[in-house]
């Protein structure tokens, strides 16, 4: 069975060392989280909780699974004990605001605890994994008395929260939803429809769940310009609280999944349920994007989460489990044969788990900083920080998820037929890991964000002032003699970066499909670009810290295999984007 443990010495260093978080913290006005001691007894909590609470329960949590009975469902043995608990710890109420009942702690530390929720159960992490995301679209959008009947209890974790869009005609194309609401008076509305794919629409974990709905109003025009969000809950919330009163809206069905089989994924009938809409009419999909955002960064996490817990249990394996010997000779004559991380391959796939591991968890904490800069500052400020988080989600949601798929796989190949089989852990891990790639919008859908949306209608100026930035910090790790050459090959490759997106859009204008084309490999582009550059500052935030230590030594190691072995892959995706439209558009139907 595999174990996880928290990697608190890199966590530490990414925010002590590497981004100053105490003075972040102070700028932005969180005081109270402008201490390294509470920090530090923060990280230590949450890794007590997700080694010794979630992780014990989370292969048997897979074997066992949800079940349901008519329209109740269940879920595994510990889970709902396990959800007290961290309710009862005060981890739902983190990053909540005070005047609701949270804690007022920064969006930044909570996401490292949904890290080492997600590496230590990932099915169970998505049960309070949307709250969050439900408690931000009330808190920008709804109404005071919403806020007041409904922000108290999520914060407090008393009650979960939902996120439906999809229907079962309808994927991400949210524009033709049919979801209806009727007004039924007293600013009451009747919710009728079905959504499916509902991440814990249904579970016995909490008192009541709030559904956030998509829906149309009858007079609604067509397309996403018409579409509008509403509140419905299990149960009816009276002035005073929740009542008995159940809404007409029930669990269908649970999928059979591939993965997370102990998160209940619900299909919700809606049946003339209770309804509250949110802000405007047909305003609801604009505000559904601030729940969306922060799931998708949630989704990101747990991409980069699962390659951390695989690499883990992959690299215990390589060290103790001995085959053949070493080509240059024995490095255990002791032993019948050596242990298997003598042989380059394995070193191969555990070093490529090792840099996507830390490079994107480094990249995920320094997009969860822009969310607090985006929260708290002003004028100019701000807007960059949302330019900049709004060019980043979309690469890390993809980028992310994409090398958890790989890396997780590593994983079950470095530990050969052992990691086929349930019982070493590591096959769960690339099971669960492959639904990050296709939810919260698929990773199609992210490259046509990121190309499409923030690079070319935004006509690259968040490109240019992102590039900008890096220039400059390269050119300052660039006095450091071990990182002089990689600096000088990532400044040509961002260079090369500009220059591609410019053919790209000259393409575009004579052809739309070349947008279309180009995206998945763009982003992809952009990713492995972006890490690098991550990476050139981590190993020079070690260098400088820490000089002559095994971090240092392990964090430059490990950029100069990304540098030769990982970010050569870029090439490979130019020459794709280079080949153009053609060669998928002008081949019939009929004949694939």
């Amino acid at each position: 069975m595999a174990n996880y443990t928290a990697p608190l010495d890199d966590i530490r260093f990414l925010l002590h060392d590497w981004l100053n978080i105490t003075e972040h913290y102070k700028k932005y006005g969180y005081e109270e989280a402008a201490d390294k001691e509470l920090i530090d007894a923060i990280l230590e909590e949450g890794a007590k909780f997700s080694q010794e609470v979630l992780a014990p329960i989370n292969q048997s949590g897979d074997e066992e699974g949800c079940k349901i009975d008519g329209h109740q469902v269940t879920t595994p043995t510990g889970f709902k004990e396990a959800y007290q608990q961290y309710c009862d710890n005060g981890w739902p109420s983190l990053s909540a605001e005070p005047e609701y009942g949270g804690q007022g702690l920064p969006y930044s530390l909570s996401s490292v605890l949904s890290e080492m929720v997600s590496s230590a159960n990932m099915s169970w992490g998505m049960y309070p994994g949307l709250s969050q995301g439900v408690i931000e679209a009330l808190s920008a959008h709804g109404s005071d008395e919403q806020k007041q009947r409904y922000l108290p209890d999520l914060v407090s974790g008393n009650w979960t929260g939902t996120m439906c869009l999809t229907e079962p005609h309808c994927g991400s194309d949210l524009g033709i939803l049919r979801t209806k609401a009727e007004p039924s008076g007293n600013d009451i509305y009747s919710i009728t429809g079905t959504k499916i794919f509902i991440s814990a629409g249904e579970h016995d974990l909490a008192e009541n769940i709030i559904h956030l709905v998509l829906a149309r109003l009858p007079d609604a025009p067509e397309g996403t310009k018409g579409i509008s969000l509403f509140i419905v809950p299990k149960f009816k919330v009276s002035d005073t609280g929740i009542t008995d009163q159940r809404n007409s809206v029930y669990c269908g069905s649970i999928e059979h999944k591939m993965g997370i089989k102990a998160s209940a994924t619900a299909v919700l009938n809606f049946d003339a349920a209770e309804g509250i809409l949110i802000g405007e009419p047909n305003k609801g999909l604009n505000y559904m994007f601030t729940m969306m955002n922060a799931a998708r960064l949630g989704t990101a996490q747990q991409g980069q989460a699962l390659n951390e817990v695989s690499y883990q249990g992959a690299l215990a394996y390589a060290k103790e489990r001995t085959q053949m010997r070493a080509l240059s000779g024995p490095k255990a004559p002791e032993q019948a044969a050596d242990p298997i991380i003598v042989h380059p391959d394995v070193r191969r796939m555990l070093l490529t788990q090792k840099a996507f591991a830390e490079g994107n968890r480094a990249l995920a904490y320094y997009t969860a900083m822009l969310v607090d800069t985006e929260q708290r500052a002003d004028g100019e400020r701000k807007k960059k920080a949302f330019k900049e988080l709004s060019f980043l989600t979309p690469i890390c949601k993809a980028f992310m998820t994409e090398m958890g798929h790989e890396t997780t796989n590593l994983g079950m190949q470095i530990l050969g037929g052992h990691g086929y089989i349930s019982e070493w852990g590591l096959e769960q891990y690339a099971r669960d890991v492959r639904i990050a790639q296709i939810y919260e919008g698929t990773n199609g859908i992210q490259a046509l964000d990121l190309l499409g949306r923030k690079v070319l209608m935004d006509k690259l100026a968040t490109l240019r002032r992102i590039q900008k930035k890096m220039k400059y910090t390269i050119k300052d790790l660039s006095a450091d003699k071990e990182l002089k050459d990689m600096s000088g090959d990532l400044k040509t490759l961002i260079r090369k970066w500009f220059m591609l997106t410019l053919n790209i859009a000259r393409k575009a204008g004579k052809d739309r499909e070349e947008v279309g084309a180009a995206a998945f490999d763009y982003l992809m582009y952009s990713g492995y670009i972006y890490v690098g550059f991550i990476w050139l500052q981590l190993a020079a935030a070690a260098r400088k810290k820490h000089p002559e230590s095994d971090l240092a030594k392990s964090k430059l190691a490990t950029c100069k295999f990304y540098f030769a072995r990982l970010l050569p892959r870029v090439k490979t995706h130019a020459a794709n984007i280079k080949s153009g439209a053609s060669n998928l558009m002008d081949i019939d139907e009929n004949l694939f």
